[in-house]
């Protein structure tokens, strides 16, 4: 399988100028290689550094050492040497990313906001539409509430609509901060079959997933930040079971 993803020697270091220019060590020297059709899991307790290697693998937060490469047009690219409009590119074809926020624009459609990616990329305004319903369809958003903003929607509906969003484009790398975690468990097992769907089509995934059962049925392999990564055969026998 070809490595989509290929972090080397990544460290991080918060200072806090509030508090007396103290410095937080996140994590120092990770290395880790994604290839395609596999989803790897971030691992470990809350403070460890997931979210904040997540979202340098988004090029939110630039680590200070290391290399960051992604494949793109058909090489590699070390997304911490390019400028800001080359990771917009990037992020536009290449890296999809569902966060646990939704933010967007008001007073725009929720059919709009999850059809946009799609018709950036070039895909026709109702092609993208006829996609968008589809997905939210099947995350059981109601069609009443597909010409509405989703900003006074529910907590577990505006995730949803975040997550049909994602998954709007067939991104090479999906990055995923716990798209689950506000969700019933019908709609988790329609994520838990959109994760299968992308790896199936070759995507390269990342996330972050505390529900255990969410994780091991669509984890590959567990990496700790900050240790070495875990083999899925470490995983208890009780939890495979549930996979």
């Amino acid at each position: 399988m070809i490595i989509f993803v290929s972090v080397r020697g990544l460290s991080k270091m918060f200072t806090l100028y509030t508090q007396g220019g103290a410095e937080i060590d996140v994590f120092d020297d990770v290395s880790l290689d994604v290839r395609s059709g596999e989803c790897v899991c971030l691992h470990g307790p809350s403070g460890t550094g997931k979210s904040t290697l997540l979202r340098s693998l988004y090029a939110n937060y630039k680590p200070d050492a290391g290399k960051i490469l992604v494949q793109h047009d058909g090489g590699m690219v070390d997304l911490l040497a390019l400028e800001p409009w080359e990771v917009i590119e990037i992020r536009r074809r290449t890296i999809g990313y569902v966060s646990q926020f939704l933010r967007v624009i008001p007073r725009v459609s929720t059919l709009d906001i999850v059809a946009e990616p799609a018709i950036v990329n070039g895909i026709p305004a109702e092609t993208a539409r006829a996609s968008a319903r589809t997905l939210l369809s099947r995350l059981r958003i109601p069609e009443r509430l597909w010409s509405l903003a989703p900003s006074t929607f529910s907590g577990g509906e505006q995730q949803r609509v975040n997550i049909a969003r994602g998954f709007m484009v067939n991104y090479p790398v999906l990055l995923l901060d716990e798209p689950t975690a506000s969700l019933d468990a019908a709609n988790r097992q329609t994520v838990v079959e959109l994760i299968k769907e992308a790896k199936v089509r070759g995507a390269a995934i990342v996330g972050i997933f505390h529900d255990e059962v969410v994780r091991e049925a669509i984890a590959d392999r567990l990496f700790d930040v900050g240790k070495q990564p875990v083999a899925k055969s470490k995983i208890p026998a009780a939890a495979e079971a549930a996979a």
